[in-house]
C-alpha cells in the first residue's frame, strides 16, 4: 500500500467504509496516524470491527475540531451532509484518498501522473492509457473512479505512471494534485444535485488544471461550450495546450473497441496523452489494436444469426447513450430506468438510426410517449421482456442495444448489474 510519514502523529476522521474508504484507513494506520471511522451501513463497520487501531465511532458525535481532517468517500455529498457542515465550522480540511495520494508523492519513487476527467468516456480513456503503457512496458497503476483504490495499492517503481479516472466528486476532495499530464474530455449536465447549477458543475472539472503546474501538459477537447472556456482559460500555457477539435477524422478501423465518433475523441485524448510521456509510437498503434475495452460500455457480449448484442449499461444518461446511437446503423433500442433527465434531445440526431425502441423502467412510459412520434417504439417494463422483443424482431445485420439513459436503480443494484442482467439474458435466450 501507499503510506506517507507525512501522516505519523496525525488525527485523521474517515467517512465511507467500502473499498476506498477500507484502503485509506489501512494506509493512514500503516503511516502511524490516528484514525477514527464510521460508515452508516452496519456491515461495512462490522468488516473493520477488528482492525487493530480503528475506533469506529459515529462522527456526528464527536468534536471534529480535534482533528487533523475528515476524509469522506467521492459518494458523500458534501454540499450538504451534516458531517461536512461541522468540519467546515471547525475548520478543519474535507479530502479524499486522491488528495491523500498527492501528499505521500515526495516519498513515492520518481514517477508521473496522468489525470483524466470528464462528464463521459473517462473510463475508456483512463484504460486505455494504461493499456497503451502495458504495451510499452511501463510500469504503471490505475486508479482513483476504476480500478483498485489508489491508496491499497504497491507504489510503482522508478519511472512508473500512475493513470486515474477523476470524477467531479473526487475533485472536489483534492487540492494539491500535480498532474504530469491532465486530459478533460467534455463537460455535459450531470450531478446537478450536488453543485449550484451547471457552472458550479464546471468549475469542478477546471479543478484539475487549477493544481497542475503550468509547465505540464494540458489536454482539452473543445467540443462543448465549457471545454472551450476552460481551454481559453489555459492559454497561457502555449505548447504545453493541446487542444482536440470537434469532429476529428480517425481511422478506426483497426480499433475493434473503439469504434463510434465518441471513441475517436477518447482515442485522440489517450494518443495525446501518450505521446506527452513519449511513448513510442509503435507502442501506441499497437495499444489501440489490442485494447478490448470495458465491460458494460459499448461491449459485445455476442453475435448470434448475424444480430450483436451491445451492452452499454454504463450509459447512464442521454448524453452518454448518444455516443452508442452514432457508432451501429440498425438498432434495436432499449433504454429506460431512473431518469436523469426528462428529455433524450442528445440522442435525438441519431434516431435515424433506430429501427425500433424498448423502454424500460421507471422512465419507460414517458420515454416511450417522447419517442412514438419519431420512431417506432414499445414499453416492454422490464429488461428480460425488452430484450426477448428486440431478438425477436433483429436481423442479420442488426444490432440489439441496451444504451439506457437512465440510471439503473429503479430494478438493478447498479449499471454493473443491469449490464450482467443483459449479458445473461442474452446467453439464455434459444
Amino acid at each position: 500500500m501507499i503510506t506517507s510519514p507525512l501522516w505519523r502523529g496525525k488525527r485523521f476522521a474517515v467517512l465511507g467504509l467500502a473499498r476506498s474508504g477500507t484502503a485509506t484507513v489501512a494506509a493512514l494506520l500503516a503511516s502511524g496516524a490516528s484514525v477514527v471511522a464510521w460508515d452508516p451501513n452496519p456491515a461495512a463497520r462490522d468488516a473493520l470491527a477488528q482492525v487493530a487501531g480503528l475506533q469506529l465511532v459515529d462522527l456526528e458525535t464527536i468534536d471534529l475540531a480535534a482533528f487533523d481532517g475528515l476524509i469522506v468517500s467521492p459518494g458523500v455529498p458534501i454540499n450538504r451532509h451534516p458531517l461536512a457542515i461541522n468540519a467546515r465550522t471547525a475548520g478543519i480540511p474535507i479530502i479524499g484518498d486522491i488528495e491523500l495520494f498527492a501528499q505521500a508523492r515526495a516519498n513515492l519513487p520518481a514517477h508521473r501522473v496522468v489525470g483524466i476527467t470528464g462528464t463521459n468516456g473517462k473510463s475508456t480513456t483512463t484504460a486505455l492509457i494504461h493499456h497503451i503503457l502495458l504495451t510499452a512496458g511501463i510500469p504503471t497503476l490505475m486508479g482513483g473512479n476504476i480500478g483498485l483504490p489508489i491508496l491499497g495499492q504497491a507504489p510503482l517503481p522508478e519511472g512508473g505512471v500512475y493513470v486515474l479516472e477523476l470524477s467531479s466528486y473526487q475533485l472536489d476532495l483534492t487540492k494539491s494534485l500535480d498532474c504530469d499530464v491532465a486530459v478533460l474530455l467534455n463537460i455535459t449536465p450531470d450531478h446537478l444535485d450536488r453543485y449550484d447549477g451547471f457552472e458550479d458543475y464546471a468549475a469542478s472539472k477546471a479543478r484539475l488544471f487549477a493544481m497542475q503546474r503550468a509547465d505540464h501538459t494540458a489536454i482539452i477537447s473543445i467540443g462543448d461550450n465549457a471545454t472551450a472556456a476552460i481551454a481559453r482559460s489555459q492559454s497561457a500555457r502555449a505548447e504545453q495546450l493541446i487542444k482536440i477539435a470537434p469532429g476529428f477524422c480517425m481511422d478506426q478501423s483497426r480499433w475493434p473497441a473503439l469504434q463510434g465518433p465518441h471513441n475517436a475523441q477518447n482515442a485522440l485524448a489517450a494518443i495525446n496523452a501518450c505521446q506527452a510521456l513519449n511513448i513510442p509510437e509503435s507502442a501506441i498503434d499497437a495499444g489501440l489494436i489490442s485494447f478490448a475495452g470495458l465491460a458494460h460500455r459499448m461491449e459485445t457480449v455476442a453475435i448470434r444469426g448475424g444480430v450483436r448484442f451491445v451492452n452499454d449499461s454504463k450509459a447512464t444518461n442521454p448524453e452518454s447513450a448518444a455516443p452508442a446511437l452514432a457508432a451501429f446503423a440498425h438498432i434495436h433500442w432499449i433504454l429506460g430506468g431512473q431518469a436523469k433527465s426528462d428529455n433524450l434531445d442528445a440522442c435525438s440526431a441519431n434516431f435515424a438510426h433506430v429501427v425500433r425502441a424498448y423502454t424500460i423502467g421507471e422512465a419507460g412510459p414517458g420515454f416511450a410517449a417522447l419517442l412514438a412520434a419519431q420512431i417506432p417504439v414499445e414499453t416492454s417494463g422490464t429488461l428480460q421482456a425488452a430484450i426477448v422483443a428486440a431478438a425477436a424482431r433483429a436481423v442479420n445485420g442488426e444490432t440489439v442495444l441496451l444504451s439506457p439513459a437512465c440510471a439503473s436503480f429503479d430494478q438493478f443494484r447498479d449499471f454493473e448489474a443491469r449490464g450482467d442482467a443483459f449479458r445473461a439474458a442474452v446467453e439464455a435466450l434459444a
